[in-house]
């Protein structure tokens, strides 16, 4: 991913230095375990471990591997070069370079799972602050982007955090998903390798062993971790297109923070755009386009081929660097977020009590009126908001049908804000317990 998207925690995982750490560390386990179980001598094992400090010098391996024209082979020479080739002669004793590869990218998969879930702590902390801080301001709710009841933008948040707590949930199942490890030799048999190895490497590097791979770790695993991240992006986009409706000029009910010395448009001094949002948009769009290929890397020729590799490479970094970004992005929207409770309650009023339908509507059919007369009543005098101006209320009162099952009263208590956030605290219960 390119350095605007990316946070240094989250690229470290994917730099080669990294990578090749990690697949020293699977190879050196695995020598501690050949030698227990005296496969290979103690002192051969001992020998790898003394590289241990060594920082692998990448330059070296691509040199190699453009001779060799294998990634594994080129690494395991280079560690030959540090060893010692007689004492390194047992490195990846019974071992596929899959045994390393998958191993590996579950290691590096995990590793990215706790970032993001970090990232999402810093989301769900944020959006549960914003929820308390406005459970009663009032706004109104849409549906098909039309007005419809009054809501609460703490209401807003707090369903927010609901979806992003279940995503949350969901990476967590997912990161189990993907937490195997195999080291099971040529097509998974264990024919040249002990089981034991495999269970010492797993419990080494933080994972499990994966209970029958071929010579490959089943990519169905992949494909759900995938898909995951895929839904906590959609999840980032609900809340980025709300927050971009609420900017536009004519509701303007929040707005992303505008710090000091921003500009908004190189030709229009007078703007400030949703840019942060409208950004998470689209990275949440980059984010799904690792879906498909993770379910197509699910159907691999018999017992391994290679059609996953070149998939894995890209949408490894790129989904997990990317919706890490994404966010640490969020987060700071939301914590920086300003709210106009003034222009809610000003774009409520603006069709003049028309969002208390409902309320008429019940109390005529309450009152013994029947459900399509009470319907025709209530729609009359609301097509009169839309297409003259007129205020809900009076021209309620000014009805002498609608008068002949309500009182004038009845009428005016149907008007009350209150009514419709008597039950915030209950659903308030229900999200954060």
């Amino acid at each position: 991913m390119i350095p605007r998207y990316s946070r240094p925690d989250m690229v470290a995982i994917w730099s080669p230095e990294t990578k090749f750490r990690i697949w020293y560390e699977i190879e050196a386990h695995a020598c501690d375990a050949q030698a227990d179980l005296g496969v290979i001598p103690r002192e051969n094992a001992d020998a790898v471990w003394r590289a241990k400090d060594v920082e692998f010098d990448v330059a070296r391996i691509d040199e190699i591997e453009a001779v060799t024209k294998h990634d594994v082979i080129a690494f395991l020479t280079h560690l030959a070069e540090h060893v010692g080739s007689d004492d390194a002669r047992f490195v990846h004793q019974g071992m596929t370079s899959s045994d390393v590869l998958d191993t590996t990218l579950n290691v590096q998969l995990v590793r990215a799972s706790d970032l993001l879930l970090a990232g999402m702590d810093r989301v769900l902390a944020a959006l549960k602050t914003r929820a308390h801080e406005h459970k009663d301001t009032v706004r109104i709710g849409r549906s098909h982007g039309i007005h419809a009841e009054p809501t609460t933008m703490g209401l807003t948040f707090a369903r927010f955090y609901a979806e992003m707590a279940r995503g949350r949930t969901r990476l967590e199942a997912a990161r189990e998903e993907i937490r195997t490890g195999a080291i099971s030799g040529a097509v998974g048999t264990f024919a040249n390798i002990d089981p034991a190895v495999e269970e010492h490497v797993c419990a080494k590097m933080g994972l499990i062993p994966e209970p029958i791979s071929t010579q490959v770790i089943p990519r169905d695993r992949h494909a759900m971790f995938f898909a995951v991240l895929g839904v906590i992006a959609s999840s980032i986009e609900n809340i980025a297109i709300e927050i971009r409706h609420m900017q536009r000029t004519e509701v303007l009910e929040a707005e992303e923070f505008f710090s000091p010395g921003q500009k908004g448009s190189s030709a229009m001094p007078h703007k400030r755009n949703p840019v942060l949002t409208e950004n998470l948009t689209g990275l949440a769009r980059l984010v799904r386009m690792s879906v498909i290929p993770a379910l197509e890397n699910v159907a691999l020729w018999h017992e391994r081929d290679i059609s996953h590799s070149s998939v894995e490479r890209a949408i490894g970094p790129d989904t997990t660097i990317t919706l890490d970004f994404a966010l640490h992005r969020l987060a700071s929207v939301i914590e920086k977020l300003v709210i106009y409770p003034d222009n809610m309650l000003t774009n409520m009023n603006k069709f003049r009590g028309l969002v208390m339908s409902q309320r008429v509507l019940l109390a005529l059919t309450q009152a013994g009126v029947s459900r399509e007369d009470s319907y025709r009543l209530v729609q009359r005098n609301a097509m009169k908001v839309w297409e003259q101006g007129a205020d809900f209320k009076t021209e309620l009162l000014g009805d002498s049908e609608v008068l002949a099952a309500l009182s004038p009263a009845e009428i005016e208590e149907k008007f009350d804000l209150c009514y419709h956030t008597k039950h915030v605290d209950t659903i308030f219960k229900r999200v954060f317990g």
